[in-house]
């Protein structure tokens, strides 16, 4: 079973349906057309490997450029939507871990993850970051695009642990409230992150959403 949160499995399955609606409010609009862009200029010509792929919406912007996509995430219903999505029918999915990606998924030369690594538990960066590099040449591209702190006017952070990790109650259609794990790291924290494994990193404030992006260095 993929190591992951049941709370937040539970949440994501759940809204796995109307998911999408996050995309769509007018003030990310501006956001989103550059994302767009700029992952498509990135990604042109490039074996991309997308982990967290949730619904699959960022997902179709990468396949047309790309020389190939595998496009993975840990639960079933976010995926079913992600491979009726026009635009996805050549992109391969995989449902699996991402703190353990399999070595049969192949190795890439550009990786990618959309508002994924905000639910990664501040002890556990390393642990995924090893597990993405593990399936990506050295060279690789990586860009990962989250939600900036804008989104706490909407979801405040209603808790911090002793590890630094910032949570939000989170509201569904159904009327059920969800305690969610949702951090904002600093273009510092990323930095430091990708330390030892990572040059040229680049990182971007929007209105919205943050961009960060680097190079995997040296052997994995």
């Amino acid at each position: 079973m993929p190591d992951i949160d049941p709370a937040l499995q539970a949440y994501y399955a759940a809204r796995a349906p109307y998911y999408d609606a996050v995309y769509a409010k007018p003030e990310r609009q501006a956001d989103i057309a550059f994302l767009r862009q700029l992952l498509g200029e990135r990604f042109a010509r490039r074996t991309v490997l997308e982990v967290a792929c949730g619904t699959g919406y960022w997902t179709p912007n990468i396949a047309k450029v790309a020389s190939s996509v595998v496009a993975t995430d840990a639960l079933t219903e976010p995926v079913e939507f992600a491979r009726l999505r026009p635009g996805n029918e050549h992109v391969r999915f995989r449902q699996v871990d991402a703190y353990a990606l399999p070595a049969d998924l192949g190795r890439f030369d550009a990786g990618f993850a959309g508002l994924w690594l905000s639910h990664v538990p501040v002890s556990r960066r390393a642990e995924f970051l090893t597990s993405l590099h593990a399936c990506l040449l050295p060279g690789a591209s990586v860009v990962l695009i989250d939600n900036s702190e804008v989104q706490c006017i909407e979801l405040p952070i209603v808790e911090r642990d002793a590890d630094g990790n910032t949570y939000q109650h989170r509201p569904l259609r159904d009327g059920s409230l969800h305690r969610v794990l949702k951090n904002f790291p600093t273009e510092a924290e990323l930095t430091s992150m990708i330390r030892g494994h990572g040059k040229h990193p680049r990182y971007e404030l929007l209105s919205n959403f943050w961009l960060f992006e680097y190079v995997v260095s040296g052997d994995t």
